[in-house]
């Protein structure tokens, strides 16, 4: 039997001005999630790129061509019920920031890490006022209560919308100071995201590339620049 898809059956999608933010209506029909909330986000730009994809949907609709919709979904059925477990999960990262892991050998490496991770950590300790110490090896040895709790309080102050993008920020680049740098824009997204690759680049120089992993490393990072696009459309605030 084949699977059922939902068709077209809408001519219009337009953003519509609510109480909440912004929704979107098909037909004047306002769109809701899969948990049948009302999808309303909190700002124009972002209903708009969702109002848009509607728009693009063809005979059969297509949810893997809707990355802002899902991400919405997301914010609204899942980060918006769970705030604060979602936001400790992500503080977390902090306690093992992928910053902070240094290769002991061979020196080249242990050059490059610390010239392109150093100056950010140098960053958050000024911006962020949160000092994270490297250190050598893969064992874990936990940072300062003070600089953890500053860095959590950052977290938790993001709204429900700011908080999801900014969990794929933090987790597809494995670091908590490099999601609150991509936030910030402290660097072109993608310098970043080969920031946070730095030991795989190297592993690459050295020995090839892998097709698979390459192939694997370019959707992540189609979805960590989809992460940015939300965090900043959702009217960031620091």
């Amino acid at each position: 039997m084949s699977e059922w898809k939902a068709r077209r059956f809408w001519t219009s999608a337009e953003v519509s001005e609510v109480s909440e933010g912004f929704g979107i209506a098909l037909d004047g029909r306002p769109v809701k999630t899969p948990a049948k909330r009302a999808l309303v986000v909190p700002t124009r730009g972002l209903a708009e790129a969702v109002a848009a994809e509607w728009a693009a949907q063809e005979a059969v609709v297509d949810p893997l061509s809707m990355p802002f919709t899902r991400t919405a979904n997301a914010a609204l059925d899942k980060v918006a019920v769970q705030r604060r477990e979602v936001a400790d999960m992500i503080a977390a990262y902090g306690d093992s920031d992928l910053l902070c892991y240094r290769a002991a050998q061979p020196a080249e490496l242990v050059t490059r890490q610390a010239a392109q991770w150093d100056p950010i950590l140098d960053w958050a300790e000024t911006a962020l006022e949160a000092r994270l110490s490297p250190r050598t090896g893969v064992m874990h040895a936990p940072q300062t209560s003070e600089a953890l709790e500053r860095l959590s309080a950052r977290v938790h102050a993001l709204s429900v919308f700011e908080l999801t993008a900014f969990h794929d920020l933090v987790s597809l680049s494995g670091s908590l100071i490099l999601g609150f740098a991509a936030a910030q824009d402290l660097q072109k997204i993608d310098a970043l995201w080969d920031i946070s690759r730095l030991d795989e680049i190297w592993q690459a120089e050295q020995w090839g590339k892998d097709d698979e992993a390459e192939a694997a490393a370019a959707v992540k990072f189609q979805a960590f620049q989809h992460a940015k696009v939300v965090f900043d459309l959702s009217n960031s605030a620091f």
